[in-house]
């Protein structure tokens, strides 16, 4: 039982101390706070973190720095003491009573980190940026000190290089001694101007190294930028930076932006590092942004900068390499001065003719080892030292042959990409010739197949519609596509059960909307065939005008002309919409569609003009009669019952099929006979519809009861359009009492149904016509 109580007791103090820990990473100290070895900062966003570190190599020195929380690497972002390190452990830094950050030891004050006190509600932030920033909190947060001011090695995104002109600031990076020592080194990183642009400078010992060239815009990225002589050492890979840049008569400055998305990498760690062998590297993905590889003097390539004074016993056939090598008969010179680094190293050994190769003296990087001799043997056992030896630059070319060598690379790519045009040229114009050939031959065989269906009278009917001035065009392919932007959704206005309906613009201004044939339509040739001729025979101002065709492969497609002001359904199911519909336009729009289905049966016949059977159901639920859509059975009737449910719709501004509560009827139709029945057949009408007027109310009522007549079950009661006209614009024409209207919706047809059902088609504008003639 001691057991038990003793490993609970050890688990509540384990984790009694870790919720100490999390409380204690905060991101802001105060005057009189501490943070020590065992104490930490955390950013709020939890990417960087501020405290004490160690680096031991002979022995342990204390660094208080930045760096990112999560990184591998653990390189540090800034180092506050990086000239001063500390030997004590139990060092702290504080916010002392004259509000300045300090680094204390054994009570007395060891470093300085900002340059001068202030009075009042002072703090230290440390901000999602990784800046460290020292404020007044009692003057509006006012900013006193930041670490973004005072860089060491790398540049953070915001981060600023250049100089303040009236101020005289300067924001300089300077590299470390070495990997190894934090303490500056012999590189330096600015923004300044130099052969008359501003530009990168990467210098050493304060004497120019490198420039990273005028910027200039990228070929890939139009909206990004990059430098003369910063590459990539995996050049397949398109790593890009913004940048601002502020040149005025108050400061130049430089800031980067790595750019996200454009790499498959994640951009978790962005920062720039000078090196302390004077390169850049990307932090991030550990690439080279340059290609110093000490700069000898004596040429340009990749930013190096040219210098007088050289040896002459160098040139440019030779460099230093790192290899594992044993001198012949050598001599060697030390210096364990712990201020120089290897490129200071290369450097005497360079100035050196009789230097033969180099090493650092002191485990840490830093001190010099040159040895001199006749010669050198290349030893690749394991457990060889490596050193950095003179050997022959096998990649150097005098520069006027390199000069001319690029010449003729770039003369040969030329022509090559010349050839390479025009030839891709002729196949793409052989390529269009052929098909247009081909889309010219699959149009006319499927005309001739038109021409040559059954399904007309005359072989003759297109061009029978043409001469009597109905104008059907026979549209390309490529014209529809671009007239609808290669049918975008934008420029969709629809979809039936023909298929999508798209709005488009010829070439010479005129607006049309496209009918794109669906596969998925379950409509083919005749219903195309039907429609094509049947409207482009039938004028009539209720009806759309047809304008032609366009077919190509599989893709068929009607074109008519553009109507824009929509369909009705756009403005009376919509309810801010529905109240642009008075009364008198209500009754227009029934008195013209009735006139219009007037004209159909009227001027045009069927093959039998009684009725036709089909086993094919085109429609939609809802407006077919119970006749067409239980057995199929097809008259003018059959149109009658469909104008009647749009009656019926027009007065009440509700769909057919809008009705879902099992305590009412199934459809509008049977709402519409039970207020009929019960007297209340002002109930019926569209609640936006408010009048007072005897007249109109009569009309409506009236209204009402003319659809109740086209709905009635047998199509036998139903009367035919020129009485449905005639009573609409006659008041004085007495109505019979309709019958029992037809009680179905759609999901009753299915029910009810038998198996041939299962070749219905149902679709917004079918028609189950197959012939039609114009008289």
């Amino acid at each position: 039982m001691s057991r038990i109580i003793l490993i609970i007791f050890a688990f509540l103090c384990s984790h009694g101390g870790n919720k100490y820990n999390l409380a204690e990473a905060t991101a802001t100290i105060r005057v009189g706070d501490q943070l020590n070895s065992t104490r930490q900062l955390v950013s709020e966003n939890g990417n960087f973190t501020l405290g004490f570190f160690t680096i031991e190599v002979e022995t342990k020195l204390n660094y208080f720095g930045i760096w990112y929380t999560d990184h591998d690497v653990d390189r540090k972002v800034w180092v506050a003491n990086r000239n001063t390190p500390i030997v004590d452990a139990t060092a702290a830094l504080t916010i002392d009573k004259t509000g300045q950050l300090i680094i204390i030891s054994a009570g007395r004050t060891v470093v300085n980190v900002s340059d001068q006190g202030h009075a009042g509600n002072i703090s230290a932030t440390l901000q999602n940026d990784g800046n460290f920033v020292l404020a007044d909190e009692s003057d509006n947060h006012r900013v006193l000190w930041q670490s973004f001011d005072n860089p060491t090695d790398m540049l953070l995104p915001g981060m600023k290089l250049g100089s303040n002109l009236t101020s005289g600031k300067n924001w300089t990076l300077n590299s470390w001694l070495s990997d190894k020592v934090p303490a500056s080194g012999t590189f330096s990183l600015s923004w300044e101007f130099f052969n008359d642009s501003n530009q990168l400078v990467i210098r050493r010992r304060g004497d120019v190294y490198w420039t990273s060239g005028r910027l200039m815009q990228s070929q890939d990225y139009q909206d990004r930028q990059t430098f003369d002589f910063m590459y990539l050492n995996r050049p397949f890979d398109a790593y890009h930076y913004n940048f601002s840049i502020r040149d005025d008569a108050e400061a130049i400055i430089f800031t980067y932006i790595p750019v996200t998305g454009v790499i498959p990498l994640d951009r978790r760690f962005p920062m720039w590092i000078l090196e302390d062998k004077g390169d850049i590297i990307d932090g991030d993905s550990s690439m080279y942004l340059t290609s110093t590889a000490f700069c000898t003097g004596y040429e340009t390539d990749n930013g190096c900068v040219t210098k007088s004074g050289l040896p002459l016993c160098r040139s440019h056939n030779y460099k230093f390499e790192e290899r594992n090598a044993e001198f012949i008969n050598g001599e060697t010179k030390s210096d364990d001065n712990s201020s120089i680094n290897l490129s200071d190293c290369m450097q005497r050994c360079w100035d050196d003719c009789s230097c033969l190769g180099f090493l650092s003296l002191n485990q840490n990087g830093t001190g010099c080892l040159m040895y001199f001799g006749t010669n050198y043997t290349i030893n690749d056992r394991p457990g060889a030292t490596s050193r950095y030896v003179l050997v022959p630059s096998e990649t150097y070319q005098d520069p006027k042959a390199k000069g001319s060598k690029w010449i003729w690379i770039v003369i040969a790519v030329v022509i090559s990409l010349v050839l390479l045009l025009l030839a891709s040229f002729c196949i793409l114009r052989m390529r269009k010739i052929r098909l247009q050939g081909e889309e010219q031959k699959q149009r006319d065989e499927y005309l001739q197949d038109l021409i040559a269906s059954d399904s007309f009278e005359s072989s003759n009917e297109i061009g029978a519609a043409r001469k009597e001035g109905h104008d059907l065009k026979i549209f390309s392919f490529g014209s529809i596509a671009a007239a609808t932007n290669d049918f975008s959704d934008d420029a969709k206005l629809g979809q039936g059960g023909f298929g999508p309906v798209y709005k488009g613009k010829l070439v010479d201004g005129r607006e049309i909307a496209i009918k794109r044939l669906a596969k998925t339509s379950g409509q083919g040739l005749v219903e195309f065939k039907n429609e094509l001729i049947l409207i482009a025979k039938l004028q009539h101002t209720n009806l759309v005008r047809v304008l032609g065709c366009c077919i190509y492969g599989d893709e068929k497609m009607l074109i008519y002309e553009y109507m824009p002001n929509k369909s009705l359904d756009y403005f009376l199911f919509d309810e801010s919409k529905r109240d642009i519909l008075d009364w008198k336009k209500r009754l227009n729009i029934i008195e013209g569609i009735g006139q219009g289905l007037l004209y159909l049966h009227k001027y045009s016949r069927l093959r039998n003009e009684t009725q036709a059977n089909t086993m094919r159901v085109v429609g939609t639920y809802g407006y077919m009669s119970p006749e067409y859509a239980m057995e199929g059975t097809f008259s003018v009737k059959s149109d009658v019952f469909s104008f009647g449910v749009l009656v019926l719709e027009i007065v009440s501004g509700r769909k057919n099929n809008s009705f879902y509560n099992l305590d009412r009827p199934l459809n509008l139709i049977g709402y519409a006979w039970e207020l009929w029945k019960g007297g209340h057949v002002l109930d019926f009408k569209d609640p936006t519809l408010k009048t007072t007027d005897s007249d109109v109310v009569k009309q409506l009522s009236r209204t009402v009861h003319i659809g109740l007549l086209c709905v009635q079950e047998s199509a036998e009661d139903r009367p035919d359009m020129s009485y449905v006209i005639s009573v609409l614009g006659n008041d004085n024409i007495p109505l019979p009492v309709p019958t029992q209207p037809a009680f179905f919706t759609g999901r009753s047809v299915l029910d009810l149904t038998s198996p041939e059902s299962k070749s219905k088609d149902i679709s917004v504008n079918g028609m189950s016509i197959t012939e039609m003639e114009a008289r």
